[in-house]
């Protein structure tokens, strides 16, 4: 569940930017005090996602409207569904529409492109991650949409996790893995992750050698993975390996079924479509 503390001040920009001064449609031609029901449905199948916050997005506007959910995020609907009903005037729920659907339909987009990778993978025992490629200023909705499509969050940002990349290890290519990851291990407070990017074999067994919490994968294709994973079983290391970098619907079953613990796709979220969804007036 979102708090929300963290939903307001997003949902404030967005209705900020749509509505600037007013709706000077709205308050043009309707009366103030109309009051209408309507309702938010979907026009093609997808996993739910945004309800709360399309919910706080009305009632940002206009505490006094009624917004009755009949469908729940994580819910997979089909095409003509009603995910909720709003009651009230008018020209609250119009000033709210707009921004109302954006978030439902973007969270949804991402929660359902989730699912579609979840599902190619759900036979196996590795787990499907998202990156920090997020749209800006929507990152934690857009990482709690990844979770409601049934994959697992990386780390939120840069301070939370150390995940040594390419461009660390070219600007200290003439240290040793072995002593980057120590000195990484001792200027972070005591449990915090650590893992490290590779990408050829020759790095991934210097890894091997480090004490790190995950070994990253990037861009390799599934042989060199392959034998990555031979390699650490023969080594005998149960670190965790995630594999990252090209990956999509037909190819990550094959990385999957290799025995890697972690696929990290950037597409969950910057390769997601939004949903087509609509308000309509219904009474």
């Amino acid at each position: 569940m979102l708090k929300p503390s963290l939903i307001d001040p997003i949902v404030k920009i967005a209705l900020k930017e749509d509505i600037g001064s007013k709706d000077i449609t709205s308050s043009a031609v309707l009366p103030a005090q109309l009051t209408v029901k309507a309702a938010i449905i979907f026009k093609q199948k997808a996993v739910l996602c945004g309800v709360e916050v399309a919910e706080r997005a009305f009632r940002l506007i206009d505490e006094n409207l009624r917004f009755l959910p009949v469908a729940k995020d994580g819910e997979r609907i089909e095409s003509g569904r009603e995910a909720a009903y709003i009651e009230g005037r008018a020209v609250s729920i119009l000033a709210a529409e707009r921004t109302a659907l954006n978030f439902i339909s973007r969270l949804s987009g991402v929660a359902t492109k989730t699912g579609e990778f979840v599902d190619k993978i759900k036979h196996t025992a590795a787990k499907i991650m998202d990156t920090r490629k997020t749209t800006p200023g929507l990152r934690r909705l857009e990482k709690y949409a990844v979770i409601t499509g049934g994959g697992v969050n990386h780390r939120l940002g840069l301070y939370d996790q150390v995940l040594i990349k390419d461009n660390h290890l070219r600007i200290l290519r003439k240290t040793p893995l072995v002593d980057i990851t120590e000195r990484a291990r001792r200027g972070v407070l005591k449990h915090t992750v650590i893992g490290i990017e590779v990408k050829n074999l020759m790095e991934f067994k210097e890894a091997l050698k480090s004490r790190v919490d995950y070994i990253l994968l990037d861009n390799m294709p599934v042989e060199t993975v392959r034998e990555a994973v031979a390699l650490r079983q023969k080594a005998g290391v149960k670190v965790p390996l995630e594999v990252s970098g090209g990956i999509n619907l037909e190819n990550v079953t094959a990385y999957a079924e290799l025995g890697v613990d972690r696929i990290s796709v950037g597409a969950l979220t910057h390769g997601a479509t939004s949903i087509d969804v609509a308000l309509d007036i219904v009474g």
